[in-house]
């Protein structure tokens, strides 16, 4: 079982950044896929930014320009820089892992984290 847990989550005002973070550990995989997704109430979860583990990204339109996806792995860390944010960046994210790096973005995964709260006023 993967463990992850996240962090970095806050309130802000447009425009303003935040960085998460999402400490992984519990795998010995070589090739693997981790993504952000975020979840606003009353709406559908949905995939954010993912990165596979030689590097290739895949980013959610809304946020392509102002979100970065990056992994340390060496420490096992996955980070998502968000910039210019907006108030419908409102939402739980959730760091995902899956144990291969092929196939759909968005699907597929089957260990989260908690979540971390961001929230964003006008």
């Amino acid at each position: 079982q993967v463990q992850l847990v996240e962090s970095g989550g806050g309130s802000v005002q447009s425009g303003g950044s935040l960085r998460l973070s999402c400490a992984a550990s519990g795998y010995t995989y070589r090739y693997f896929r981790m993504g952000w997704f975020r979840q606003a109430p009353g709406k559908e979860r949905e995939g954010v930014a993912a990165i596979d583990s030689i590097g290739s990204t895949k980013y959610a339109d809304s946020v392509k320009g102002r979100f970065t996806i990056s992994q340390d792995n060496a420490k096992n860390t996955l980070y998502l820089q968000m910039n210019s944010l907006k108030p419908e960046d409102t939402a739980m994210y959730y760091c995902a892992w899956r144990g291969y790096s092929g196939g759909a973005w968005w699907s597929g995964y089957n260990n989260w984290g908690q979540g971390t709260q961001v929230t964003v006023s006008s």
